[in-house]
């Protein structure tokens, strides 16, 4: 199999969205790789492509095991803690940063290639199929090396040395890795069907106790149960840039969520792309540029406009030393900037608002009809309550799973913060240097504390392993945990699972499982609408009725959804 199925990856922020599992590839994205591949031109060079790294240090020490969970390199080191979060800090020029992150993390990263392609080989199980979107990955990839800066890419091939050996059929190590950096973008720009939301906002001046700028995000990405397992907290000191952490997963030098030692944060949401016929700059790579090498956000707008990105992307950026955030919106075509004056918040969702996009019409269209202006509407509405914003209440904000005027929508309605599907949440204080990342499950498990400042004062050493937390500052887990309704949470995902597939292959099911199905999450309007569905398969025309109009009472996710559930409810109508 092969990793080129990337497309059904979309972070964004970013699962790959619940109807892509359920439906399989597009046909009209089946006809786009049909085309790429009859015009394979270019793709040659891409492939025996190489970064120079002559200048670099190639080796390095072994790694030695303290541990099952603790490894060493010198005062490099890899640690798990006791919340679950591997701890990792590396130094050195990119080549070495590569190496050691690679030798370090090589189990968790081998883990989770297996996890990814294990997932693409669940959604495209046709050999024949595979083969085609191989070809296509190649084509599609034609350019990323040239939009890569050479710097990254000497990284990526040191790290793509502790790839797994089982997948070399499916391409080298390095273009393997290299791939991999542009899987959010290919699966944003292909797929581009339901845009799952990562939810951002910034406080400063008198909208904080302290008056000091606070930064929370969630990254809502979910790429199956498995790939959500081992998040890494990397702390990479490089030998040219800032000092910098970010939240990550083996196999990937991206940044999704980061801050540096100057207090500029960087965190990503995507915004509505139409389909480009190259790839280019993977957008985590931009934000990675911007948190090595930007101590202000005039700086950061710097280097993204100097990159050709091949999506359109919020890059949402925090500094310390302009004590304010700003949203950088970058698309192929467009270039903007977002700023707030003298209002002291700043809150970004998955759509675009500077003056650039305002006559754009995919972005208008996304705002009608999506879910993104929902969620900017209810952060504007719990960051408008109670006082002012400290690190603990913007980590109530990023939990919250209600909809507007606290209305119950579901739990994993996409029109709530906290989707239940985030692979982290995450608060910054950059004037502190400070932040809090989650801990499993999702934004619910306890948050924890580092000091930037503290981190790279110390390093570790080849006795032992410093702790890097400053636990006294921890955030607790959330009571939610603790409740009947996210134990039902659980058995509503396995039943969904369950559900989904009896549609697909047409198999029976029980009715005392639809039964269970159904209380399992009530309010979410994708229950009864599955529910609805499987009888309407089974000719049960007045029970999928039913289920139908139950489903079209809630707050359904999208105008598309609500369009489809009408459609459904007056056919049956007619019908009856």
């Amino acid at each position: 199999m092969t990793p080129v199925t990337a497309p059904f990856f979309e972070p964004s922020g970013p699962r790959a969205s619940h109807k892509t599992f359920r439906s399989g590839i597009p046909k009209m994205v089946w006809t786009v790789l049909l085309l790429a591949t009859l015009y394979s031109c270019g793709v040659s060079k891409s492939l025996k492509d190489l970064p120079e790294l002559g200048n670099y240090q190639n080796e390095i020490p072994q790694r030695r095991q303290l541990s099952d969970s603790s490894f060493t390199i010198g005062h490099n080191f890899l640690s798990k803690n006791r919340q679950g979060l591997w701890e990792l800090y590396v130094d050195g020029d990119p080549l070495e940063i590569g190496l050691k992150t690679g030798s370090l993390t090589q189990e968790l990263f081998q883990f989770q290639e297996r996890a990814f392609i294990n997932k693409i080989n669940e959604l495209v199980p046709s050999e024949g199929k595979q083969k085609l979107l191989k070809k296509f990955l190649a084509w599609y990839n034609r350019k990323m090396y040239r939009n890569i800066d050479t710097r990254f890419k000497a990284e990526i091939y040191g790290l793509s040395r502790y790839a797994s050996k089982n997948y070399d059929h499916i391409a080298t190590p390095y273009l393997r890795v290299l791939y991999f950096h542009g899987a959010h973008d290919i699966g944003h720009a292909l797929q581009d069907l339901a845009l799952v939301g990562c939810s951002s906002f910034a406080t400063w001046g008198n909208k904080t106790a302290d008056g000091k700028l606070l930064i929370g995000r969630n990254f809502d990405f979910y790429a199956g149960d498995d790939f959500a397992k081992n998040k890494i907290i990397a702390f990479i000191a490089p030998e040219k840039g800032h000092n910098f952490m970010s939240v990550t997963w083996g196999g990937f030098i991206g940044v999704l969520s980061g801050m540096n030692d100057q207090g500029l944060t960087v965190t990503i949401n995507a915004g509505k792309s139409s389909i480009p016929l190259v790839a280019k700059t993977p957008i985590s790579i931009v934000a990675r540029e911007i948190l090595q090498y930007a101590g202000t956000i005039d700086e950061a707008i710097a280097i993204a406009k100097k990159r050709e990105v091949f999506v359109s992307e919020s890059i949402f950026v925090g500094s310390a030393k302009d004590k304010k955030a700003a949203i950088i919106e970058v698309s192929p075509e467009k270039f903007g900037v977002y700023e707030v004056d003298n209002n002291g918040q700043l809150i970004c969702a998955n759509h675009f608002q500077s003056a650039a996009y305002a006559q754009d019409k995919a972005n208008t269209k996304h705002i009608l009809e999506s879910h993104s202006q929902y969620r900017y509407e209810r952060m504007e509405e719990l960051l408008g309550q109670g006082p002012k914003m400290t690190p603990e209440s913007a980590v109530e904000i990023l939990r919250d799973r209600e909809g507007l005027g606290d209305k119950a929508i579901g739990y994993g309605n996409e029109k709530a913060l906290n989707q239940l599907i985030a692979h982290h949440g995450i608060v910054f204080q950059p004037e502190d240097l400070r932040v809090w990342v989650s801990s499993n499950p999702y934004q619910m498990g306890e948050f924890v504390a580092y000091d930037l400042q503290k981190v790279f004062a110390q390093k570790g050493s080849v006795d032992g392993i410093p702790k890097l937390a400053t636990a006294e500052k921890n955030i607790p887990k959330s009571a939610f945990l603790e409740t009947a309704a996210y134990e039902a949470y659980g058995s509503y995902k396995s039943l969904n699972k369950e559900v989904s597939k009896a549609i697909a292959s047409k198999t029976h099911l029980e009715r005392s499982l639809l039964v269970d199905f159904e209380q399992s999450n009530p309010e979410f309007w994708e229950v009864h609408y599955l529910i609805g569905q499987y009888y309407l398969q089974r000719g049960y025309d007045t029970l999928a009725l039913s289920a139908f109009r139950k489903a079209a009472e809630k707050e359904v996710t999208t105008v598309p959804d609500r369009e489809k559930v009408a459609k459904l409810i007056h056919k049956l109508e007619r019908r009856l």
